[in-house]
């Protein structure tokens, strides 16, 4: 069992860290578990396309007051794909940026991952699509269909692909991506209001134990599969005039049976992955959650036993982009504030479904 620190730190806000910011190294205090598997997190990079799309401009379109969303919802902006530009191209540009800032190549990638709700087309995989677009040529790829979770699923198989490998270690590259612009209906307010266009990835490679990405718990709950859903297109409502005609090829969400699952879910996920890693909530240094609603998942942090300078929030300015919206919190806080080795970094996702999954990574050396 680690040893438990004997007092609170002074948390910040997670892109505003003092001049003399030096987290502790949990490593050597001896906090951190001894079965890490020496797979870690090795570098990140996001994507937004186009400009900022303000909510209150989305407000009036919708008829609402010029505030509404931001007061609901804590989302001042999100971005739309440019006509032409799919998820493989969003994917391919943050998988560029984290390859960029690993130092790495993409022919030393052997393996991509790719998470998303909004593949380019229902076959290939959009992860062949783009394998193509890198050049990375030595990579295995295919896709995971667990919605907003596929990032922290996607890492589960690189992390299982890695521990098999034999000879010189490759790295892998876990992607989310999402063109939720495609597939809303013009005239829905809720999911308008949320949902938004990005890519965000990284790059997973060796770290010297006991650094990396800790146990991975994965979970479902297929029966709740209809709270959000585009309910035509696959096998069960094929593509039909009346399919078109009745926007099945649109997000159906019972917003409802969403923020309470939300609400149950985040705070559960936080107290089981704190106590699977042997340390209290409040010993985390970092908590990456998916925010499909920012101001729901920030006002939740005190029934989850954090502090809310804990949570990593960057939805305001991006909406819930779904696979890629935790990829892109954590991006956004290697960028802005800064990981230092041995912190203690919680990877909290929760989506459609249902799939939940969480994981706590101790941050390796640079």
């Amino acid at each position: 069992m680690p040893v438990r620190p004997q007092h609170r730190r002074d948390h910040r806000h997670p892109e505003q860290p003092p001049a003399d910011h030096r987290p502790t190294d949990h490593v050597a205090a001896g906090r951190v578990p001894a079965d890490h598997r020496g797979w870690a997190i090795r570098a990140t990079g996001s994507y937004l396309p186009g400009p900022p799309i303000p909510s209150r401009a989305l407000s009036c379109e919708l008829g609402l007051d010029p505030g509404w969303i931001e007061r609901r919802t804590g989302i001042r902006s999100r971005h739309a794909a440019a006509p032409g530009q799919a998820a493989s191209d969003l994917a391919a540009e943050a998988a560029r940026r984290a390859l960029d800032a690993a130092g790495l190549g993409p022919r030393d990638i052997g393996l991509i991952v790719l998470g998303t709700s909004t593949p380019d087309e229902l076959g290939p995989a959009t992860a062949c699509r783009v394998q193509a677009l890198l050049g990375a040529s030595r990579a295995a790829a295919f896709d995971i269909a667990a919605a907003c979770t596929g990032f922290v699923y996607g890492l589960q198989a690189a992390v299982g692909w890695l521990a098999t490998r034999r000879g010189p270690t490759p790295h892998a590259l876990v992607i989310g991506v999402e063109v939720y612009s495609r597939f809303l209906d013009p005239g829905d307010r809720a999911t308008r209001a949320l949902f938004g266009d990005g890519a965000a990835a990284a790059v997973i490679g060796p770290a010297p134990a006991p650094y990396g990405i800790g146990p991975l718990t994965l979970g479902s709950d297929g029966t709740r599969a209809g709270d959000v859903l585009i309910p035509a297109g696959g096998s069960r409502r094929p593509t039909a005039p009346g399919t078109l005609a009745d926007r099945g090829h649109t997000i159906r969400m019972d917003g409802r049976a969403v923020r309470d699952f939300i609400t149950e879910i985040f705070p559960r996920l936080v107290g089981e992955a704190a106590e699977e890693a042997g340390v209290k909530p409040a010993d985390l240094d970092l908590v990456v959650p998916h925010q499909p609603n920012p101001r729901l998942v920030a006002s939740l942090a005190a029934e989850a036993g954090l502090e809310p300078a804990q949570l990593v929030i960057a939805g305001h300015d991006a909406g819930n982009i779904g696979a890629a919206s935790l990829p892109y919190a954590l991006d956004r806080a290697v960028r802005t504030r800064g990981i230092a080795t041995g912190e203690l970094v919680l990877l909290a996702g929760f989506g459609a479904g249902l799939t939940w999954a969480h994981t706590v990574v101790t941050w390796p050396p640079g």
